[in-house]
């Protein structure tokens, strides 16, 4: 990449620097139908958006937030309102993989929080929903529909942002809840692209997106809009919902549009091969494919490997997976792997009875028993920093599993509204992730979420262990797994329960079958016992707004129906 982008004062300015004539976003909606705007197209559709948002009295600081499709007019909206000075949010837009009622309960709770001055939706915004649009006082519901405009001769002033200003607010976990609205400064969000753009070797003039990407999370409105945006890339989108229910249109696109950038979850490293027919595979060619980044979930090999084995016949090249440590409190990515390494991230071994018993990493041979894989999330950006510390506070060696802390020049200021949540997620600058992982040789390797970490027998346990273990039977449903940690008070140490969904409803038949099976591959993968295994039918699992499975929400729901289960759970600790 050349130049800084640290130069420009604001986003806006990045935006207004770029050639007008250079495609910025293809929306791809089908096989024969996709809509491609240039930078000069997409600039002059955010002024008309940001003069319509004016004339509703949209000024400096207000906040904006857009609840619509994944689209060009949505991405507009959303710069049109950082065109006034004002402050945008993206939330989640309801569709049938949601549940309703949690949707509208963290639908209101985030509007409650924002005091937004005008909540934009489209013309096909569900009825039902309109009412758990929260309208306080001084906030006006705007429909798309009303933002067409005509593009007038009436400029729009200078606001001069300076770079401390809030450029936008985005939410973790989009609207599932009552979530953290993490504030971002435009200084803050320029810092992380610079040093992202670096570590991927951006390119302008080859460069080219592919994303199917929430714009309500980091990965796909940092990576996949905000970066491009400053950068001056094309970026082809589709909507996350159409790639879920065709996941076989991500290889068709990137064929097609010639993309060598993708950020996806790990779960997609194995959905895509699983989800498109062998048979079809020769139609596509990924050949220009240069990084397709894992990011926002614990590094899986297998995932990445059975990726790597499918597509290789098609073009992938080796070192084109790496891997990428990232969250919204920090604008994006911490870490990056090296992507000129040609093997791809680090993996390692260690002995699992030490990892397990002790927390502690201690390397062994690739094959010796017992030994459990990690993948590299890569070496820090420039401007970042990570600590190690356990429950205690106590900061920890290299080698050792705990809490993940993070300082940065790209940290966010605070939770919106929320000095309670911000005083406690930042102690004395560093922020405190919530996610466990350990630094080694300079790499740092995400191992679970602390809050999700089980204790059975004295052991630590990760319940995504347990799920990919799960996962790979036949009859399981890809990634519609949940382990979780039941307390035991005879035993004085929690069980391991599992829910998982079949792939169809016709297999619970041989459900003790599947069960038995299930448990011998979890006793021979880590060595412990399953207390109790529930096969559900297709669509049981409470699922996020990004489609995956929602693990606290889908326990509750278990544990109301099957209250034989003991839910007065133990205190988890670490190191």
């Amino acid at each position: 990449m050349t130049g800084s982008v640290t130069r420009f004062r604001n986003l806006i300015d990045a935006l207004a620097a770029a050639p007008g004539d250079r495609p910025f976003v293809t929306a791809w909606i089908d096989e024969d139908e996709r809509d491609t705007v240039t930078f000069a197209e997409f600039r002059r559709r955010a002024r008309l958006q940001a003069k319509v948002l004016r004339d509703h009295s949209v000024t400096v600081g207000d906040r904006v937030i857009v609840i619509m499709p994944q689209s060009i007019p949505a991405m507009t909206t959303f710069v049109g309102a950082m065109m006034l000075g004002a402050v945008p949010a993206f939330l989640a837009y309801p569709n049938f993989k949601v549940e309703s009622s949690k949707y509208r309960s963290g639908l209101a709770g985030v509007m409650a929080n924002l005091r937004a001055k005008v909540v934009v939706i489209d013309e096909e915004f569900p009825d039902d929903m309109l009412g758990h649009v929260s309208l306080g006082a001084g906030t006006r519901l705007l429909r798309a529909s009303d933002c067409r405009g005509s593009d007038g001769d009436d400029e729009l002033p200078d606001l001069e942002n300076h770079a401390g200003s809030l450029a936008f607010i985005q939410h973790s976990a989009g609207t599932t809840g009552l979530q953290k609205g993490v504030a971002l400064t435009h200084a803050a969000v320029l810092s992380q692209i610079e040093h992202l753009a670096h570590a991927v070797n951006i390119d302008g003039a080859t460069d080219c997106v592919y994303s199917w990407l929430p714009l309500y999370h980091d990965m796909g409105l940092i990576a996949c809009f905000m970066l491009p945006m400053v950068c001056h890339l094309p970026v082809v989108m589709q909507s996350p919902l159409d790639w879920v229910m065709h996941p076989e249109t991500m290889l068709q696109i990137i064929s097609e549009h010639k993309c060598t950038l993708a950020w996806m979850p790990n779960f997609a490293f194995q959905f895509v091969p699983r989800r498109t027919p062998p048979s079809r595979w020769a139609q596509y060619d990924l050949s220009s494919a240069r990084a397709l980044i894992n990011c926002s979930e614990p590094v899986r090999s297998s995932s990445m490997q059975e990726f790597q084995n499918a597509f290789s016949t098609i073009g992938l090249k080796s070192g084109a997976l790496q891997s990428s440590y990232a969250m919204a409190e920090n604008v994006f990515a911490v870490t990056q792997s090296d992507i000129n390494q040609p093997s791809g991230p680090t993996r390692i071994w260690a002995d699992g009875q030490r990892f397990r018993s002790a927390h502690l990493i201690d390397p062994v041979a690739e094959g010796t028993a017992g030994a459990v894989s990690f993948t590299s999330s890569g070496r820090l950006l420039p401007g970042n920093e990570v600590r190690i510390a356990s429950d205690s506070g106590a900061l920890l060696s290299t080698g050792h599993v705990g809490e993940i802390l993070v300082k940065s020049d790209s940290l966010f200021t605070s939770y919106y509204n929320r000095p309670d949540l911000t005083a406690k997620a930042i102690v004395d600058g560093w922020y405190h992730s919530g996610d466990l992982g350990f630094y080694l040789e300079g790499e740092l390797y995400v191992v679970g979420r602390k809050k999700d970490l089980l204790i059975v027998g004295g052991e630590n346990l990760y319940p995504q262990d347990i799920e990919e273990i799960v996962a790979s039977h036949w009859a399981i449903h890809d990634g519609r797994v949940i382990a979780i940690g039941v307390y035991n008070p005879d035993l004085g140490t929690e069980d391991i329960v599992v829910v998982a969904e079949v792939e169809r409803k016709e297999l619970l038949a041989n459900a003790v079958e599947i069960e038995r099976e299930i448990r011998n591959l979890v006793v021979a993968g880590i060595g412990v016992a399953v207390r109790m295994i529930f096969l559900k039918p297709p669509k049981w699992i409470v699922k996020s707004t990004a489609g995956k499975a929602a693990r606290s929400t889908t326990r509750e729901k278990l544990l109301k129906e099957h209250p034989e289960l003991n839910v007065e759970s133990g205190e988890s600790e670490f190191a």
